[in-house]
């Protein structure tokens, strides 16, 4: 199984000498991630600051960068930061769980999304 992933940002992050930097990896996340994310004081301050936060975990390399933060992920332009949200999305799965279902009354096969809430 695939754990890292490359990419290449679509505009690119511009250190403090002008030089602009847009490959990179990401990693997917695990569970800890995203627990340690809601724990961070900035998003318990602001919690749309999640995204970052958790892009600043699982984004291991950014080429000529020694090392990414939420600091450097906050700095992106919005482009990047919109792809590799995108990113995080489909590496990680995040998409509802789909089954195909048989309609009892025309036999036609369809899918639907898979709903674990429970009722009642």
């Amino acid at each position: 199984m695939e754990t890292v992933y490359d990419f290449t940002l679509p505009r690119g992050f511009i250190d403090g000498n002008g030089e602009i930097h847009r490959r990179g990896k990401m990693r997917l996340a695990t569970a800890g991630d995203e627990i340690k994310a809601t724990r961070d004081p900035r998003v318990l301050s602001n919690p749309s600051y999640l995204t970052v936060v958790i892009l600043g975990q699982v984004v291991t390399e950014l080429e000529g960068v020694p090392m990414v933060t939420a600091n450097i992920i906050e700095r992106l332009f919005t482009a990047d930061l919109a792809f590799l949200q995108d990113m995080y999305q489909r590496i990680n799965d995040i998409e509802p769980p789909m089954m195909q279902v048989v309609c009892p009354h025309c036999g036609e096969v369809i899918e639907t999304p898979v709903n674990f809430t429970m009722e009642g």
